[in-house]
C-alpha cells in the first residue's frame, strides 16, 4: 500500500477514531507484524501533540506457542503488570488504539480448557479497564491491518503476498481511506448514520420482531428509556471519538428479560482463535436456552458459560445489507467488518450509555432497568438480505424498520 493512502488511514484513526488531545497519552495495542504501519501511527501522534506514545506488542506465533506447549495452571491468571499498565494509563487519561488483526484459526486445535481458562482470567483481570471502555470513561478506537496468515484465510486462492495487499485494499475501501479526504467523508458518513439514530430514539419502540429465510424468528423488547447510538461516541471528559473504523451500524441494549425465539447467525464468529460456524441460538425470556454450532461448538460452549451474563444480550446493532462492507462480497473472519456487514447481536455486557442516566447506575439499578453486566462482549451476526425488522410501539402499532434487508425508511 502506497505512502500517501497509509498516512491518509494513519490521520483518520487518530483525528476521528481517537481525536487525540494535545498533550494526551495515547497507548496503541498492535500485532508486530503491524510494526510498519504501527511506527507511522506513532509518529504522526507525536506531530499531533501527543505527550506520550505506548506500544503494547503481541505476536500470534508466540500466542501459539504458549497455548500448544504450557502447562493449563499458566492460564488460570493474568499477569498483575498486564492489569497494572492499562489501568494506570487509563487512570491518567489516555486513549487507546487497537489494532484487530489475529489470525482467525490461531487456536484451532488447541486445549479448549487452555483457552477458556484465559479468557476468563483475562476477562476478570481487565474487568475494571473493560469497565472504561464501556462507559466511554476513555477514548477508545479499534482498527486493523492486514498480516499473512489473516489475509490467506480471507484469499486463500493467490499468494501470501497478493493476499496482503488484496486485504489491504479492501480494508482501506471499507474504512473509506481512498478518498480525496477520508476526514471530511467521515463527518458527512456520520452524519447519515445520525439520522437513522435520532428517528428511532424519537420513536421509542417497544419491541422489534425479527425474520429471515435463513431461520431466525426472534422478538426482541427493549428497555424503557433506551438509546439508540451510531458511529460517534462523547468521552465523560467531552470529547468525541469514533470507537469503530469502519462503523455502519444504529445500536442499543435489549431488555435482558425480553429476548424469545431463535436466532441463526449469517457469518462465522472468530472467537478466541477459534471460528464458530452455522450456529444458533434460542431464547426464552431473554436467557440462551439452547444452542448448536456447525463447528466450534465447544467455543460457543465456552462463550456462554463465562458468566450467567454471558447467557444474556447486551446489544442489538442494524446495519444495512446494502452497506460497502457487504457489497464488497468479502468475508473478513473478523467481526470489526463483519460486524458492519450485517445487522448483529451481542452475548454479554451492555453499554451503560444505551440508556437514560445509565452511566450513573449501580449494579442493583442496572439489574431493575434491565441492563445486562457480564465479564464479556461478543458480536455475532444474523442479518440477510431478507431480513425484516418490525418495529412495535407502546400502543401496539407496526412500522417495518428494515425491508429485505436495508432500512425502510
Amino acid at each position: 500500500m502506497d505512502s500517501i493512502t497509509l498516512q491518509k488511514y494513519a490521520d483518520l484513526a487518530l483525528k476521528i477514531g481517537i481525536n487525540l488531545q494535545d498533550k494526551q497519552i495515547l497507548v496503541i495495542m498492535s500485532p508486530v507484524e503491524a510494526a510498519p504501519f504501527t511506527r507511522i501511527l506513532v509518529e504522526t501522534a507525536y506531530k499531533m501533540g501527543a505527550e506520550e506514545v505506548v506500544v503494547h506488542w503481541n505476536d500470534d506465533f508466540c500466542k501459539k506457542m504458549k497455548f500448544t506447549y504450557g502447562d493449563v495452571e499458566i492460564f488460570e491468571t493474568m499477569p498483575q503488570w498486564e492489569i497494572d499498565s492499562l489501568m494506570f494509563y487509563a487512570e491518567k487519561g489516555a486513549a487507546f488504539l487497537s489494532i484487530a488483526a489475529n489470525d482467525p484459526e490461531l487456536l484451532k486445535g488447541i486445549d479448549n480448557a487452555k483457552i477458556a481458562k484465559s479468557q476468563t482470567a483475562r476477562n476478570v483481570g481487565l474487568k475494571g479497564y473493560y469497565e472504561k471502555v464501556m462507559t466511554n470513561a476513555i477514548q477508545w478506537n479499534i482498527i486493523s491491518v492486514p498480516t499473512s496468515a489473516w489475509a490467506k484465510k480471507v484469499f486463500p486462492n493467490v499468494s501470501g503476498e497478493e493476499a496482503v495487499e488484496m486485504l489491504w485494499k479492501a480494508i482501506i475501501s471499507s474504512v473509506k481511506a481512498d478518498t480525496e479526504n477520508p476526514v471530511e467523508t467521515w463527518h458527512n458518513h456520520l452524519k447519515n448514520l445520525k439520522e437513522k439514530m435520532d428517528y428511532l430514539n424519537k420513536k421509542q419502540f417497544k419491541k422489534f420482531i425479527m425474520k429471515n429465510s435463513l431461520g431466525t424468528n426472534l422478538t426482541v423488547q427493549l428497555p424503557n428509556k433506551h438509546i439508540w447510538a451510531s458511529g460517534k461516541d462523547t468521552s465523560k471528559s467531552g470529547i468525541d471519538f469514533v470507537a469503530n473504523i469502519p462503523t455502519e451500524e444504529v445500536f442499543s441494549m435489549p431488555y435482558k428479560y425480553g429476548v424469545d425465539g431463535i436466532v441463526k447467525a449469517s457469518k462465522p464468529l472468530n472467537y478466541g482463535g477459534n471460528l464458530i460456524e452455522d450456529f444458533s441460538l434460542t431464547f426464552k425470556d431473554g436467557k440462551i436456552i439452547d444452542f448448536s454450532a456447525k463447528s466450534g461448538e465447544e467455543a460457543l460452549k465456552n462463550l456462554i458459560n463465562t458468566d450467567e451474563g454471558a447467557k444474556y444480550l447486551g446489544e442489538i446493532a442494524l446495519v444495512p445489507y446494502d452497506s460497502p462492507i457487504s457489497n464488497s462480497n468479502i468475508l473478513f473472519y473478523n467481526t470489526l467488518f463483519d460486524e458492519n456487514a450485517s445487522c448483529h447481536l451481542a452475548i454479554g455486557q451492555a453499554y451503560p450509555s444505551c440508556i437514560e442516566e445509565g452511566d450513573t447506575m449501580d449494579k442493583k439499578q442496572m439489574e431493575e432497568a434491565g441492563m445486562n453486566d457480564s465479564l464479556v462482549h461478543v458480536d455475532f451476526m444474523f442479518g440477510t438480505k431478507d431480513l425484516n425488522i418490525t418495529g412495535v410501539d407502546a400502543f401496539g402499532n407496526e412500522e417495518p424498520i428494515f425491508i429485505n434487508g436495508n432500512w425502510a425508511f
